[in-house]
């Protein structure tokens, strides 16, 4: 049974399962989800505690040999298995199927923390196994749109009252690193007085900017049309190292993609049915920003771009004077709904 992180406590105070799964790659949420199962457990008397790392050849026998040892000292045991960001592979499912079939209505308790799960994953028979006994605790990155909520939230459990303005700042300074943006909180907490209500203004002098981003983010934001976190994230993106023909092919990933929802619309197709062709198909809850995008931006606009990024990668071949990441700023920028720094070059640089 699928139960989100915020709910976990509520749903093991209930009734302790025979298993937890806890997948994703957010490292705080995923930490404290484990935390909460270990701390349900062990005010159920579970106080023997064995973890299993799987690695490269990694024996499954353990597990099965792990559930059925006996302690002197303790009746039931809490095993932890950590996939890290692995799969389990075909013996490892083998494994985790006979566990759910056999072993899971033992005293004992499975918590398996991994990473990300994909839907074809949560297809497999051992997962449905291990899902149908126990609880799948699903980790997911706070959505942009509700970090400043999330953080305005979060700053409670620390003592403090933070103005939604305040929170987010704070979000923009620590997008994409919520263990950061948690130890902002935890430093404020220390330097303010306890219930003390955190204005922007302190926000900005003494909070660092920590935001961490990635291409997919950059994507994100340029077909939602959020130009103002466009340029702070292409300026991240940059001053962490990230190379320009990652992002280059991101860009035209999207501006490919865009080209081919426009050519399925125009043939009399649902944006459904075109979402659906795309290669990977295009999940519901992307759909609304590439509609966004798609009335946003043009078919002849679209075609100009992507003769614009054919000139940025001769750039990076370094077959044209086009300054690179000015290049790709204007590009996103472009794709975004704004104008770009490139706007006012010389026409034979562009």
């Amino acid at each position: 049974m699928k139960v989100f992180a915020d709910k976990l406590s509520e749903s093991l105070a209930k009734k302790l399962p025979p298993v937890v799964i806890v997948a994703g790659d957010e490292p705080l949420q995923h930490t404290e989800a484990c935390d909460a199962v270990r701390t349900a457990a062990k005010e159920a008397g579970i106080e023997e505690r064995e973890v299993l790392h799987v690695e490269a050849n990694f024996a499954w026998g353990r597990l099965t040999e792990a559930a059925a040892s006996l302690s002197l000292f303790a009746s039931r045991k809490l095993i932890e298995l950590r996939l890290g960001s692995g799969k389990p592979g075909q013996e490892g499912a083998k494994a985790l199927r006979e566990y759910a079939e056999q072993m899971a209505g033992s005293d004992n308790m499975l918590l398996l923390s991994m990473g990300k799960l994909d839907f074809r994953e949560q297809k497999s028979a051992w997962f449905k196994a291990l899902d149908k006994v126990g609880l799948f605790v699903p980790v997911w990155p706070v959505d942009v749109s509700r970090l400043h909520f999330w953080l305005r939230d979060r700053a409670g459990h620390h003592g403090l009252t933070l103005d939604l303005d305040a929170a987010r700042l704070l979000g923009e300074r620590t997008e994409g690193n919520l263990l950061a943006a948690d130890q902002e909180l935890q430093k404020l907490a220390l330097l303010c007085s306890p219930g003390a209500r955190i204005s922007p203004q302190q926000v900005a002098g003494d909070v660092e900017d920590s935001a961490r981003y990635d291409v997919f983010t950059l994507m994100d934001a340029c077909l939602k049309g959020e130009r103002g976190r466009v340029s702070r994230i292409m300026a991240g993106l940059r001053g962490e190292g990230v190379e320009g023909p990652i992002v280059l092919w991101a860009l035209t990933r999207e501006l490919r993609t865009l080209l081919s929802l426009h050519q399925h619309l125009d043939q009399g197709q649902s944006l459904e049915h075109a979402c659906k062709a795309q290669k990977p198909p295009i999940f519901d809850k992307r759909r609304p920003a590439y509609q966004q995008a798609l009335q946003r931006l043009p078919l002849k606009r679209l075609h100009k771009l992507l003769l614009f990024a054919q000139r940025l990668d001769l750039a990076i071949k370094g077959a044209s004077p086009l300054p690179l990441w000015d290049g790709l700023h204007d590009l996103a920028l472009t794709l975004a709904g704004g104008r770009g720094l490139l706007a006012e070059l010389p026409s034979s640089y562009r």
